[in-house]
């Protein structure tokens, strides 16, 4: 399945003015949390599928967050001591806040492993702290059409839609990431408040 924009959202990307509408950000939507569990690249598949559907009927937040972080585990996993030795320069570079070579070491490494979701996902959160939607808003299709169900690129991305004024899109966005994961925080609340705006108050 990909994750198809409409046109205008590229050109809407060149006039954001807006300030953030929410205390998250999609750099910390589209980031996974710290102290994951170890996760094998062969888990990925069985597990995914495994852990999707155990997510979706999590009895809590806590035990989402579980599943969630070995989502995320299974999802950073890359297979490849080279890029894994990459990816830990790009979160220095990140942290530095060296975002261009923070790029140029993801553009290495999609360049070697381009199924490999991740390498997109950060490449997308990079571009966001550039304040580049149009590259980071790219970089999310790829994510998407690689994993459709990636809730933190399509959380990130209704973030982002919503920032340049896209509400019905970035209400959509919202929605799928909720399907998919129904224990993101703060999301739901968005969606209510988005569905007021966009489609109107029922009577």
């Amino acid at each position: 399945m990909n994750f198809r924009f409409p046109v205008a959202v590229s050109a809407a990307v060149f006039a954001f003015s807006a300030a953030p509408v929410w205390a998250q950000s999609p750099q910390d939507l589209m980031s996974p949390p710290g102290d994951l569990p170890r996760a094998e690249l062969g888990e990925q598949t069985y597990s995914l599928d495994m852990l999707f559907g155990a997510l979706k009927i999590a009895p809590d937040l806590a035990s989402a967050k579980a599943i969630e972080g070995r989502i995320w585990a299974v999802w950073i996993a890359s297979g490849s001591d080279t890029c894994n030795l990459l990816m830990s320069r790009v979160k220095d570079a990140t942290d530095d806040k060296d975002y261009d070579l923070a790029i140029k070491l993801l553009d290495a490494i999609i360049a070697i492993k381009p199924g490999y979701v991740e390498a997109w996902n950060r490449r997308a959160t990079v571009y966001y702290l550039k304040q580049d939607y149009a590259h980071s808003i790219a970089d999310i299709a790829e994510v998407l059409a690689r994993e459709p169900r990636h809730f933190g690129a399509l959380s990130g991305l209704g973030m982002m839609l919503q920032e340049i004024g896209d509400d019905k899109d970035a209400l959509d966005a919202y929605r799928k990431a909720l399907a998919i994961d129904p224990h993101l925080e703060n999301v739901p609340d968005v969606v209510r408040t988005l569905t007021d705006k966009v489609e109107g108050r029922n009577i």
